[in-house]
C-alpha cells in the first residue's frame, strides 16, 4: 500500500459509508490501486486549484520575496479551501 493521505481518506469514507464498494475492491485485488488512483488524482487537482487559485488572488512570488509571512497566510489559507474541495470531488464521491 503506497498511497498518501488522501488515500488514506478514501479508505476510510469507503469503509464507513460505501461498504458494498469497500468489499467489492478488495476481494478483487483492486483496492490499493484504487487508492493509489484517488490519492494521484486527488493531488494532481490541489497543485492545479492551488496555482489557479493563487493566480487568481494575485499571490506571486513578489509578494514571497517582499512579505513572507503574508504570502505564507494567503497560501495556507487557499490551501485548506483547496483541499476541501479536493476531498468533495474524489474522496466523497
Amino acid at each position: 500500500a503506497t498511497y498518501g493521505r488522501f488515500g488514506r481518506m478514501r479508505l476510510q469514507y469507503l469503509k464507513e459509508h460505501r461498504r458494498a464498494t469497500y468489499i467489492n475492491l478488495k476481494t478483487s485485488g483492486q483496492l490499493t490501486q484504487h487508492l493509489n488512483e484517488i490519492d494521484r488524482e486527488a493531488n494532481k487537482m490541489l497543485r492545479l486549484l492551488i496555482e489557479q487559485m493563487a493566480q487568481a488572488q494575485g499571490i506571486t512570488e513578489q509578494l514571497k520575496a517582499e512579505d513572507q509571512m503574508a504570502w505564507v497566510g494567503a497560501m495556507n489559507n487557499i490551501r485548506n479551501a483547496v483541499e476541501e474541495i479536493v476531498a468533495g470531488k474524489t474522496i466523497y464521491r
